[in-house]
Parts: structure tokens; C-alpha cells; sequence
């Protein structure tokens, strides 16, 4: 080798390495967008059967196809009307229960108290009003911290919905000829194998969406019969906490059942534990058969697959990394499987 090519391959590599380090760099910046633009894709590619099945016209009829940004736009009505629906049913109730448990909050106050006073845990009697203004120095700071900061997570959140639902929006009308134009950034070769291998896929996550949509309506309808067979108050309120929590892993669950406790204590301390009791036994129910078995039957990724993915989202990227993990882990198989396919023997 001569110095003139050693010279020439040495400056090739370190600029290969820093255009990774820089695109790493990037990449780690813009962390928090790249992750709306994921969340964006897998939305896209959940509801691209769905958008397609629309656009194609009845077998009976000699109608011409659907336009997609219509397909796209009743889809889109669809779920915001459901969901007004949802709300609509949840927020009245809601606010009527906050109503009456603020107007009882003295009165389980002074039951508090008065516990208390019997077992010589307090030394003397005290209003509510004079419990609050005796709390510890600095907590009134704290807790106004706390506030602006959920305020501006809540802010933040919102932005974040809205600009998943229309970016989502434009990869769904835009897909095909995006998909179209960057395959011609594949070899000739392997165009056919990376075209099957985003068919796949996107089967594989509008699967995962209505697994989701399964687990939701059982759990759903399994915490309003138990709940409304042992007379929890609101217990339809409660149902469909539980089946909108089923879409969240770990978290959902634990707030669904921590507000049907909340719920039943409102009525007495034997109906929470009996409802605590049933919300341990149905979560135990889905965490270790419904979801291993829906998803597996449905995505098409084993059990020991799924709790591992749960596992490792949920350490990397929290609660959203614990949402996304199943999908992705569905189309890490299907490039695992088209990579094991290709290089196999024939």
C-alpha cells in the first residue's frame, strides 16, 4: 500500500467517524422530536389497513374509489367523536363526585382526627383550616412549584397530541409516495425483500392496535360487571378509566384500580378492600395471560418477547417506552426474520 492510499482510506475513515459522531450527536439533541416522529409513523402505519380498506369501493357498487385524505379524515372524525363521547360520559359524573367529596372533606377530616385523638396520636384538636396553614415552611412554595410544573407537562402534552395527530395525518396521505420514492435508495436486489418486509410491518402494528383496542374493551367490561355487581357508585365512570388505563402499561392499570379503591372507599372502607381485592386478581389475569396470549396471538410475538420488550422500553424511554415497546419489538422480528429468510441457505 502506498502512502498516497493510506493517506486517502486514513481521512475516509476519520471522516466516516465523525459524520457518525455528529449524526449520534444529533440524533441525541433532537431525542424528544425524533420520538414524536416515531410515535407519528407507528400511528400511520397502525391505521394504513384501515385507510385502504376504506378507500376501496364495494364489491356491488361501480363507485370509484374513495379519495385517501377522505378515507384519512373519516377515520380521524371517527375517533374524535368517540372520544367526545367517552368524555362527555366521564367528566360530568367526574366533577359531581369531586363536588361531593369536597363538600365532605370536613367531615372526614374531623373522622380522621377524632381516630387520632383516641390513640393519643394528636396532641390537641385542630380546625382544617388551621391544619393547613400550620404545614410545614416551605411546602406552599413547593407545592406551587409542583403545580406550574404539571401546568407546563400538561402544556407540553397537548402540543405534543396535536402535533402527533397531524403529522400523522401527512405521513398516512403521504406514504405511499414516500415509501415509493425512498426505495430507490435500496439496491435494485433487495427492493422486493425491503417492500415485503414494510408490508409486514405495518400488518403487524395495525395488529397491535387492535390488540390494544381488545384489551381495553375486555378490561373494560370485566370492571364494570364486577364493579357494578358489588354496587361501586359510578361504576361505569370507573370501567372506562380501566379500559382507556388498559392502553398504558404498568401505569394504566395501577391508576385505574387506585380510582376504583378511591371510588368504593367514598362508600365504605369493606367495598374498597373487596374492589382492591378483584382489581389484583383481573390485573394479575392481564398482565400474565390476556396480554402475553393477545399479543402473541394477534402481533405475533411471544410472551417471553413481550415482557422483555415491556421490560427494556420501560428502563430506556419510561411510560412511552413502555407503550411503544410491543410494536417495535414486532418490527425488529420482521427485519430479524426477512434478514434470517435472505441469508438462509436455499
Amino acid at each position: 500500500m502506498t502512502d498516497v492510499e493510506f493517506n486517502r482510506r486514513m481521512f475516509r475513515t476519520v471522516w466516516t467517524v465523525a459524520a457518525v459522531a455528529l449524526l449520534a450527536a444529533t440524533m441525541w439533541v433532537a431525542r424528544a422530536a425524533l420520538m414524536l416522529i416515531y410515535i407519528s409513523g407507528l400511528i400511520a402505519m397502525g391505521f394504513s389497513p384501515a385507510v385502504r380498506a376504506l378507500q376501496q369501493p364495494h364489491w356491488r357498487s361501480r363507485t370509484r374509489h374513495v379519495p385517501r385524505w377522505l378515507a384519512i379524515l373519516v377515520i380521524y372524525v371517527a375517533i374524535v367523536g368517540v372520544l367526545t363521547v367517552l368524555g362527555l360520559m366521564v367528566v360530568p359524573p367526574l366533577v359531581a363526585q369531586a363536588a361531593a367529596l369536597w363538600a365532605r372533606l370536613p367531615t372526614e377530616f374531623n373522622k380522621v382526627q377524632g381516630f387520632l385523638l383516641a390513640h393519643n396520636l394528636l396532641a390537641r384538636p385542630a380546625t382544617l383550616f388551621e391544619a393547613v396553614q400550620n404545614a410545614p415552611a416551605g411546602s406552599g412554595a413547593n407545592a406551587v412549584n409542583a403545580a406550574l410544573i404539571a401546568v407546563y407537562g400538561l402544556i407540553g402534552g397537548v402540543f405534543g397530541l396535536v402535533t402527533i395527530l397531524i403529522l400523522s395525518f401527512y405521513l398516512l396521505v403521504e406514504g405511499e409516495p414516500m415509501f415509493e420514492y425512498l426505495i430507490r435508495l435500496v439496491p435494485p436486489d433487495r427492493r422486493a425483500l425491503v417492500a415485503t418486509a414494510s408490508r409486514e410491518a405495518v400488518v403487524k402494528v395495525s395488529a397491535w392496535l387492535q390488540a390494544q383496542l381488545i384489551l381495553a374493551g375486555v378490561m373494560g367490561t370485566f370492571s364494570a360487571i364486577g364493579l357494578g355487581l358489588v354496587g361501586v357508585p359510578y361504576f361505569y365512570v370507573v370501567a372506562l378509566i380501566a379500559a382507556v388505563g388498559e392502553t398504558i402499561p404498568i401505569i394504566g392499570p395501577i391508576v385505574a384500580g387506585v380510582s376504583a379503591v378511591a371510588v368504593a372507599l367514598s362508600a365504605s372502607p369493606k367495598l374498597a378492600l373487596i374492589v382492591g381485592l378483584y382489581f389484583l386478581a383481573l390485573h394479575q389475569l392481564e398482565a400474565n395471560i390476556l396480554i402475553p396470549k393477545i399479543m402473541e396471538r394477534k402481533v405475533g410475538v411471544s410472551p417471553v418477547t413481550v415482557m422483555i420488550a415491556l421490560l427494556v422500553g420501560g428502563e430506556l424511554w419510561g411510560l412511552i417506552g413502555a407503550i411503544l415497546a410491543i410494536p417495535t419489538a414486532a418490527i425488529l422480528s420482521v427485519a430479524v426474520d426477512e434478514f434470517l429468510i435472505r441469508q438462509s441457505p436455499a
